[in-house]
């Protein structure tokens, strides 16, 4: 399934924290795959909401790849949406939604526990 050493690099990952597997999936973003951080919330003192919605994913970016005969050669970006959580952890009814909508619209969304299942979802 992985690449020879990898293995026992990925064996490391279990008992990572939610935070570490984000940044161990965000230094995926090379080559076709770029993700970025969207941290979503409101700064009370500034009165400002920032990040994309509300439910949206931790990471969020495209996967580029090429389509159909009269598109040869042409490059297309694809919608990414990882949502990161750790063993045991639960996504919100909202982080549900997100996902289900962006994989509805043909986009790549899922929510990932490690980095197993993250290289899968871009894969």
């Amino acid at each position: 399934m992985f690449p020879r050493g990898l293995t026992t690099v990925v064996q490391i990952y279990k008992k990572m924290t939610e935070t570490e597997i984000l940044r161990s999936i965000q230094a995926l973003s090379k080559g076709n795959v770029r993700l970025f951080r969207n941290n979503v919330g409101f700064d009370a003192t500034n009165k400002v909401r920032y990040g994309l919605v509300p439910g949206s994913s931790d990471l969020i970016g495209w996967k580029t790849i090429e389509i159909t005969k009269h598109h040869v050669g042409r490059k297309i970006a694809v919608f990414t949406a990882i949502e990161v959580k750790k063993k045991g952890g639960r996504p919100t009814p909202a982080q549900k939604q997100f996902i289900d909508v962006v994989d509805e619209c043909g986009g790549l969304a899922g929510i990932c526990y490690s980095i197993e299942e993250a290289i899968e979802l871009l894969s």
